[in-house]
């Protein structure tokens, strides 16, 4: 069979890959210059190497995909970040968030022994719940995520013992209002905060719940850095892929999928170029794809739930410093570079700098947050120097001032925040490139520069993503796919949506044969 993939994000690569070990003759086409979407590398600065977006890999060090297509043996290795986090308070206060709990609640009680308990108290609900998540965010969509959750809820209705009614009610509530219940002080909101809205979901999101509870995540599965950078994960995945026999081309933006008749039957390029395929899987946004780019559209009601669907104007902003040195923190201790190094010193900050997001403005001073993956991984930067990555996770696509203006205020912003933690960081500064939502947007032709595609609210999620009837990975047009961050079951660097994708193309190949 020859299949076309659109899309050499981490999920068109993971699906091809799988694909080609089927046996069947694989394309990926990519319109960038380089494959990875949102899981790339890039020396923006020059001599100095960041990630473009995306820079822990989680979700995927939890599902069998690197074990599966043998990542390792195509060049890929992680280390391990821990601390995966450490509040960095302006006030000088330090809270250090370890792989393991005991090390993390220990941290919490140098500062405050009641925060301690308190967070002990909810780790205590959140890991037996995290096994019901990690069954539909990793299983995929289907029989497998069925069989899987079915062995896991022994374990995650532990959580539920105490108090059921508390619990639900939760789940169902924005992610503040569970922080403030469940945790005394911002000592420990900001910083859970800050993780939680790497899903792109402010505290008011209602059901955002889900992503504060996933912090027990991260003690049980830890956090880690691809050496090389995001980009190392692409690249071994198109490796693992050439070595299956598969190829991928970039630089062939794609102009239409044929459908006509029903039934896809190629992928034409901008230059004209058409590509035969037997099957086709899109693995960019599902909206783009069958909307915009499917010839004819897709239509009827399952059209109009998929226009339905829905993403916010609040995005992720960075800014890329080369430094001479690490930020010296006062009071650091060694590790403190590992992982993510929180700037929310209040729940509040995050709320305000989410509600000014949809209201098309950009708040000073905002959320925001740091990595130093050179810490851990020397290759990034010239001998003694470094990079500083840092992230605003609230900031508006659409904004009323213009990114030409909000750019450098932005980068202004960020890095007064490292200094008022790291006095003479600004000295210490070799180097800036700013990433502007509307940069982002252009490069990758990501909508609204929206990298999880479509919002992860609780109606977008698990088997209800991007809509019940498209959660299969199939579509009403024979032998059309679509994968990708804005399909099941979740977005962020997890790889399933790509896994779920090929095997249904590889279920309906049997079918066909027999």
């Amino acid at each position: 069979m020859k299949v076309v993939v659109v899309g050499a994000g981490h999920n068109g690569l993971v699906c091809a890959c799988y694909l080609a070990a089927a046996g069947h003759d694989v394309l990926v086409v990519e319109q960038s210059a380089e494959p990875g979407g949102g899981s790339r590398t890039e020396e923006t600065v020059p001599g100095y190497r960041f990630d473009t977006h995306s820079v822990a890999h989680n979700i995927i060090n939890m599902s069998p995909i690197p074990r599966e297509l043998d990542l390792a043996g195509a060049g890929l290795e992680y280390r391990e970040m821990d601390p995966f986090a450490v509040a960095l308070f302006a006030d000088g206060r330090r809270v250090r968030f370890h792989r393991s709990v005991h090390r993390t609640v220990a941290s919490i009680a140098e500062v405050d022994r009641d925060e301690a308990r308190a967070y002990a108290e909810f780790m205590r609900v959140a890991l037996p719940l995290l096994d019901l998540m990690i069954a539909g965010l990793v299983g995929g969509s289907g029989r497998e995520a069925l069989k899987l959750l079915a062995t896991r809820i022994p374990r995650g209705l532990r959580a539920f013992r105490r108090d059921p009614i508390r619990l639900v009610s939760e789940l169902m509530a924005p992610y503040g209002r569970v922080l403030e219940s469940r945790l005394p002080s911002d000592l420990t909101r900001g910083p859970i905060a800050a993780f939680a809205a790497h899903a792109g979901a402010g505290p008011m999101t209602p059901g955002g719940a889900l992503f504060v509870f996933w912090q027990a995540a991260y003690h049980r599965f830890g956090q880690w850095h691809a050496v090389g950078g995001s980009g190392a994960l692409a690249r071994a995945l198109v490796r693992r892929l050439e070595a299956l026999g598969g190829q991928v081309r970039c630089l062939a933006p794609v102009a239409r999928i044929d459908a006509g008749g029903g039934h896809a039957r190629a992928v034409v390029l901008e230059d004209g170029e058409r590509l035969d395929a037997d099957a086709v899987i899109s693995a960019i946004d599902p909206k783009t794809a069958l909307l915009d780019l499917t010839d004819p559209p897709l239509s009827g009601r399952c059209a109009d739930e998929l226009r339905a669907t829905h993403r916010s104007n609040s995005v992720q902003a960075l800014v890329h410093v080369a430094t001479d040195r690490l930020p010296a923190y006062t009071d650091s201790r060694p590790g403190d570079w590992n992982g993510l190094q929180s700037f929310v010193d209040t729940l509040d900050t995050l709320r305000e700098s989410f509600s000014a997001a949809e209201d098309r403005r950009l708040r000073t001073p905002g959320a925001a947050y740091a990595f130093t993956t050179s810490a851990l991984d020397d290759g990034l930067a010239p001998a003694g120097h470094h990079t500083v990555y840092l992230a605003c996770p609230a900031a508006p696509y659409r904004i009323d001032e213009g990114w030409d203006r909000a750019g450098p205020r932005l980068a202004g912003d960020l890095i007064a925040q490292v200094e008022t933690r790291a006095p003479g960081f600004g000295e210490t500064v070799t180097g800036t490139r700013v990433r502007t939502p509307q940069a982002m947007a252009a490069e990758l032709r990501w909508p609204g520069a929206h990298p999880m595609h479509l919002d992860l609210t609780p109606d977008q999620l698990g088997p209800l993503r991007p809509t019940p009837s498209l959660a299969s990975h199939r579509t009403p047009i024979d032998g059309l796919y679509i994968s990708g961050a804005g399909t099941a079951p979740v977005a962020g660097i997890s790889g399933s949506p790509g896994r779920a994708a090929a095997r249904a193309v590889l279920s309906d190949a049997r079918k066909a044969r027999r």
